[in-house]
């Protein structure tokens, strides 16, 4: 007979599944529907109702795995102490991999489920903002936009990327990175020169 630890194990296995397959299919179709994830996960209709009531609830949990997985970064490259550019440049590095999978929460931040979303992205929006507004006060961004904006313009393009044919060939990251540093006002030499060997 299966211990209590082992059917939670299993159950958190299967949750983790069906929100892996949901942001593989979002980001293809993000008006897929909950019994096509459910079939594409191997599970029933009810079991994905099961843990995600509705479709808010499970949009909801893919933003905050998003939220966290974000701030984890960022967090970890301010302390590093690192320029405002280099510390961009390293967060879209280590974003990259993750960023196809995510674009669909910018896709679905414009639909119904935007004032959830939005709300749930604020942490991950004030730390990008207050990166930009370092590397504006310290004259290595362009002011000619609030600090929050131009940081959204910025990671916007990087998600744009991403989700554009680019992002299959080598030039993904280097790209996301170079435009990015592009828009946030970094000298074009500078924005290659901290790329680097970065593929």
């Amino acid at each position: 007979m299966p211990t209590e630890s082992s059917r939670v194990r299993s159950m958190n296995e299967t949750r983790d599944r069906i929100l892996d397959v949901a942001l593989d299919m979002l980001g293809e179709n993000p008006d897929v529907g909950m019994g096509d994830i459910a079939s594409a996960a191997g599970v029933v209709r009810r079991t994905v109702y099961g843990h995600f009531p509705s479709r808010l609830d499970l949009v909801r949990t893919l933003t905050e795995r998003a939220v966290t997985e974000m701030t984890a970064v960022l967090t970890e490259i301010n302390a590093s102490g690192a320029g405002a550019d280099a510390a961009w440049a390293e967060f879209v590095a280590r974003l990259w991999p993750v960023a196809h999978r995510y674009r669909v929460l910018l896709a679905l931040r414009r639909g119904e489920y935007g004032e959830a979303i939005h709300g749930l992205l604020g942490p991950a929006d004030e730390l990008l903002a207050d990166l930009v507004k370092q590397g504006q006060d310290s004259d290595v961004f362009a002011q000619h936009l609030p600090a929050g904006i131009l940081s959204q313009v910025a990671y916007g393009v990087v998600f744009a990327i991403a989700d554009s044919d680019l992002s299959n060939g080598t030039l993904g990251a280097r790209a996301a990175t170079i435009t990015s540093l592009l828009m946030l006002g970094v000298p074009e030499t500078r924005a290659i020169a901290l790329v680097g060997d970065q593929p």
